[in-house]
């Protein structure tokens, strides 16, 4: 299925389903629910993320079925607790499997990730937030990160942009697809939300993005994010944002808004192409 916005629905000989962005050309993927084995009502079936119900074996089936789908080693991922941050961490070989096979000690934590390293495969779980996964062709270095309100104004799109420009990478080089999220219609904030979002990326930036729909403020994420990645540096052509909303397609991603909460986790995957 072709969504229209450089964006592809695949489905895997596994029954996987996810997205692929066409302006992306190394191993990565969109997670959907679509494909696991998870049986819960709010966590079926491809359940990314522990915690959520799911036994740990169920998640890590699901690991390895969605990676098999996207073509990555299931070990290979690291994929941390997240916090809204903006910490981005250069990593390894060495780093792979933390998250998942290699739990840490608590408080370890990033919500992004770059690397130059084709033994890894960086993973970022959203359930409403924006995955962006980003790619220079030309140096074989990638990032990915998850952007919620917070890290979208705080600008860890941008971070992440320095950091691969720290291990060889050109701005002018660098493709970014920005993945499905809740989208501006869906996206519902509190008055004082505006406020909020001008206090860190300043008023121009907050009335463009964040604006009243009816009588309520709703806030444009992907957006924000897009034009944070423009002022980085990025060819406007060099990116893609699926339209397809999370909380509008229920039977197709997990929503946090959609469930009041109780829901399962995607993942979204890249790693450098193999040299």
């Amino acid at each position: 299925m072709n969504t229209n916005d450089g964006f592809r629905l695949v489905t895997a000989e596994n029954g996987v389903v996810y997205l692929r962005a066409d302006n992306i050309s190394c191993p990565h993927g969109f997670a959907t629910r679509i494909g696991g084995v998870s049986t819960l009502p709010h966590t079926s079936s491809l359940n990314l993320a522990f915690g959520r119900g799911d036994e740990d074996a169920v998640v890590l089936r699901n690991l390895e079925l969605f990676s098999a789908a996207v073509g990555v080693g299931p070990e290979s991922v690291i994929s941390l607790h997240q916090t809204h941050s903006t910490d981005v961490l250069v990593v390894g070989k060495s780093d792979g499997s933390a998250g998942y096979y290699d739990r840490r000690e608590d408080g370890f934590a990033a919500d992004g990730y770059v690397t130059d390293d084709p033994g890894v495969t960086l993973g970022v779980k959203t359930a409403d937030c924006v995955p962006i996964l980003f790619e220079d062709p030309v140096k074989n270095i990638v990032g990915a990160v998850h952007a919620g309100w917070r890290g979208t104004a705080a600008g860890i799109a941008g971070v992440c942009v320095q950091k691969m420009v720290s291990l060889g990478a050109s701005p002018g080089n660098i493709r970014a697809a920005i993945g499905p999220a809740i989208c501006f219609d869906c996206y519902e904030v509190g008055d004082d939300f505006i406020d909020a979002v001008a206090a860190m990326t300043g008023p121009e930036m907050a009335e463009r993005f964040v604006r009243k729909k009816g009588e309520r403020f709703h806030a444009d994420l992907p957006g924000m994010d897009r034009q944070i990645l423009t002022d980085r540096g990025l060819k406007p052509e060099n990116i893609s944002v699926c339209r397809l909303c999370t909380m509008e397609h229920p039977e197709l991603f997990f929503s946090h808004r959609y469930s009041h909460g109780k829901r399962g986790t995607m993942l979204s995957v890249i790693s450098p192409a193999p040299m």
